[in-house]
């Protein structure tokens, strides 16, 4: 095969070693001789390269969490082609995606047919112009590119879709999402939840003396002090308002009240510092539980820790109130 096309081009002076941004490309290619070509290639080019010398070490290096995401595939490779590596990948449906360009020294319209509906993206014939290798390369990055801006774009939309704007907690509806979740998988596992419903005491007094800005900033970090005094594992959102509402998988009565008077602390241990003045916020909280809990409790479990929540305000405020069967009688 004649080499010399491609090395001739490979030291071309026009490559500029930071545009592949040392971005790591996967050659698979069992001739030896290509090899230290394409790794010479991609090397001053600026890419970080990794040699696969058979079919089933590509497909190992592409099967990883970490994998490539350019790839030059030879098509005829010991162990695994690069028609079937293509197939696996594409089967896998890997995100973020992986741009697959195939070398292969066959020319008939049929056989490069077969390539591209294995899920090459493209595909250079052998022998070929080390220029145009880096053209290629250089599409696959843009391509890249766009998808990670595609990635992103559609991470905000889920991220703004299903947290509250002011607080960055869940929102009602991702919150009653997590809920029904966790009471799922409770019933699976035979196991409680419970329910915190929460109130900021006197908001509507902190909004007319001190300003909306003032409350924004008390509900940002009434939302920041939740979350610090919760467990990893455990939900919060903004139900409402001034309204919070907490997720506790796992937790009984006892372990559910314990953590309620956990995070009533982390609001009112220390004051508030809104809007240049200073000043003590406190919360009042209601608590409902199932052991073992089922899906269809959510609506329950909410409508009890509500009826807690209005015993603990009418009982003075900045306290745990638990729901009792009287409460609803009442």
């Amino acid at each position: 095969m004649p080499f010399d096309r491609v090395m001739t081009a490979a030291v071309d002076p026009l490559t500029l070693a930071h545009h592949g941004r040392h971005t790591r490309v996967l050659a698979a290619e069992d001739n030896p001789v290509f090899q230290s070509m394409l790794r010479s290639m991609l090397t001053k080019w600026g890419y970080d390269p990794i040699i696969a010398r058979d079919g089933a070490e590509a497909w190992r290096v592409l099967a990883a969490e970490d994998a490539p995401r350019l790839a030059i595939l030879d098509w005829m490779m010991p162990g695994l082609d690069g028609v079937e590596i293509c197939r696996r990948v594409r089967a896998a449906g890997r995100e973020p995606y992986i741009y697959i360009l195939l070398l292969t020294a066959r020319t008939e319209s049929q056989d490069l047919v077969e390539g591209m509906e294995a899920g090459a993206d493209d595909y250079l014939t052998k022998p070929f112009v080390a220029h145009e290798l880096r053209v290629r390369l250089r599409a696959g990055q843009r391509i890249l590119d766009l998808q990670s801006e595609l990635v992103a774009a559609r991470e905000a939309l889920r991220v703004q879709a299903t947290h509250d704007n002011l607080t960055g907690i869940a929102n009602r509806g991702a919150i009653l999402d997590s809920l029904r979740t966790e009471l799922s998988r409770a019933s699976r596992d035979r196991r409680p939840v419970a329910v915190l419903m929460a109130d900021v005491d006197r908001f509507k007094q902190i909004n007319d003396t001190r300003g909306h800005q003032a409350g924004d900033e008390v509900l940002r970090e009434v939302a920041h002090r939740m979350k610090s005094a919760m467990r990893n594992y455990d939900a919060v959102g903004r139900y409402g308002g001034e309204e919070f509402l907490v997720a506790l998988p796992g937790c009984d009565g006892d372990g559910a009240l314990a953590q309620a008077e956990r995070i009533c602390e982390a609001i009112g241990g220390e004051p508030f510092r809104a809007a240049g003045s200073v000043f003590g916020v406190t919360c009042s909280m209601g608590v409902s539980w199932r052991d073992p809990a089922s899906p269809e409790d959510a609506d329950a479990l909410i409508r009890e820790a509500d009826l807690a929540l209005y015993n603990a305000k009418a009982l003075g405020r900045n306290r745990v109130e638990s729901y009792a069967p009287e409460l609803a009688e009442a």
